[in-house]
């Protein structure tokens, strides 16, 4: 997409009102697998408050522990949990979970796609450059880097990054987050799997990490079953029966 018409397609957003009806036509197939992928600044448990929930429907659940070294490693790391399911699997990531999953997700047992306040790239894109259409977070004036490695500092991680978030658990969350390589975030994928696969988008409408009409826009582009929620860019610790019931919806399992 040239700039021009990025830029159009951006602004026409801010103005014109969005549907969340659902977008997807074909018949969603029903999953036996979820498999879950976390982001930048964050580990597996992440998605401890969402995952009983999934398993009390009746799914079988995995969280990767994505090593956040690089696209590939982490690519590679959601591909050998994908190798174990058996059967149809739903992939869910959040934030920059998201490039993992539009990479892994051309896997023939994928069945859906599922975006939690998550990055949606296009194959070869520049992703960087088009989040920048968009204002820049606050929370991205708390990130540390040293030894190409960053950190988000403890007043930028409880104030915009786990808004929402109960204080003890959002301190508990900032103790085990995950150093994440500065470089993954300019790391292009060669798929865009939500091309081919019925896509499912949780927007964070008080995200203060990516900006909401960024969301809405990489949820309309790549026509996802769209949901607002009234939540931080942590919505999967501070709505977890939400995003739960969006991952149920795209397994083609009845809601919680």
């Amino acid at each position: 997409m040239t700039l021009w018409r990025s830029l159009f397609v951006a602004a026409s957003l801010l103005t014109a009102p969005i549907s969340f009806a659902h977008a997807q036509t074909p018949q969603t197939v029903k999953a036996k697998n979820v498999v879950l992928v976390h982001g930048a600044w964050a580990d597996g448990s992440s998605w401890s408050e969402v995952i009983p929930i999934l398993q009390a429907a009746g799914l079988h659940v995995t969280a990767v522990q994505n090593p956040l070294s690089s696209l590939a490693d982490s690519v590679e790391a959601t591909r050998r949990a994908l190798a174990e399911q058996d059967g149809p699997t739903v992939l869910v990531a959040h934030s920059w979970g998201g490039t993992v999953i539009s990479q892994v997700g051309t896997d023939p047992k994928v069945t859906g796609l599922v975006y939690v306040a998550a990055r949606a790239p296009d194959a070869n894109e520049d992703f960087v450059a088009l989040s920048k259409q968009f204002p820049t977070g606050p929370v991205r004036a708390g990130v540390v880097e040293r030894d190409g490695y960053t950190k988000l500092s403890e007043d930028a991680f409880l104030k915009y990054f786990a808004n929402g978030v109960k204080p003890e658990q959002a301190k508990e969350l900032y103790a085990v987050q995950w150093p994440t390589a500065a470089s993954i975030f300019a790391g292009r994928t060669t798929e865009a799997a939500w091309h081919s696969k019925p896509s499912w988008y949780a927007v964070s409408k008080n995200d203060y990490t990516i900006n909401p009409d960024f969301e809405r826009f990489l949820a309309k582009r790549m026509n996802a079953t769209t949901v607002e929620l009234d939540a931080g860019h942590l919505s999967l610790v501070s709505h977890p029966k939400e995003v739960a019931d969006l991952i149920l919806d795209a397994a083609g399992y009845p809601r919680s």
